[in-house]
């Protein structure tokens, strides 16, 4: 498996008011897969995709990125192979897309001639090849979404992970997202994903819904817009 997550626990808070957002969650995704978590706001989804990305520490428990524990300084090289979409783009909003895709690649030690062939590259492979003019500023919802992504590619990662990737997206766009999500694992790469919608669990190899801070089971993807999930009582914060 390229990515495990082994009783992975997280809170939030101290103390009395100290809330547990993750109980003893495990999980393990493979190359070529697209795994989606779903569960209501305030689920703990962005926080299990956090600490999958490498970006925060669980409290307990131990996640694994190719075998290797993903903590501490040593793990800086395998958090490179992990592409985390983020819809900010930063300070310098007002350069061009390819110019902000460029800079990443730039900071990575890239020379500037392979940082425009991997910008452009990653703009052709999601389908935003006419955005590379414009600011992040002047993108419509699937353009940023799919611009985030590319930014991602860009670095040739083994996993993406992409928290609510139709949000904020017309309805006549999500699908186009999701098959895009789902093209990237058929190519090989592994793929994790949240919702708090059952349709955007379409193209899910598995589906996973999370509620009370742990995965509660396997939904099926391709009955998901006809099978409702119902969500626990009371959610936690993430």
């Amino acid at each position: 498996m390229l990515l495990q997550l082994d009783r992975v626990s997280k809170g939030f808070g101290r103390g009395s008011s100290r809330r547990a957002v993750l109980q003893h969650v495990s999980l393990e995704i493979g190359a070529g897969e697209l795994v989606s978590i779903w569960g209501t706001r305030r689920s703990g989804r962005s926080t299990l995709l956090r600490i999958a990305a490498g970006l925060d520490a669980p409290d307990a428990g131990e996640v694994r990125f190719a075998g290797r524990r993903l903590t501490g300084r040593e793990s800086d090289a395998l958090r490179g192979e992990i592409g985390y979409c983020r819809r900010a783009f930063g300070p310098s909003d007002g350069r061009a897309v390819l110019d902000q895709l460029m800079l990443s690649q730039l900071a990575r030690g890239a020379s500037s001639e392979q940082a425009t062939l991997r910008a452009r590259g990653a703009l052709a492979r999601v389908g935003a090849q006419r955005c590379s003019e414009l600011r992040p500023s002047e993108l419509a919802g699937a353009e940023a979404v799919r611009v985030t992504i590319a930014r991602a590619l860009a670095g040739n990662p083994r996993l993406l992970v992409i928290d609510e990737p139709t949000l904020g997206v017309d309805h006549s766009e999500r699908d186009g997202i999701l098959a895009l999500l789902r093209s990237l694992a058929d190519d090989g790469m592994a793929v994790l994903t949240s919702t708090d919608k059952t349709a955007g669990l379409a193209g899910a190899d598995r589906a996973l819904s999370l509620g009370d801070g742990e995965l509660r089971g396997t939904i099926e993807p391709a009955l998901a817009d006809v099978v409702p999930i119902r969500p626990a009582a009371h959610s936690e914060s993430a």
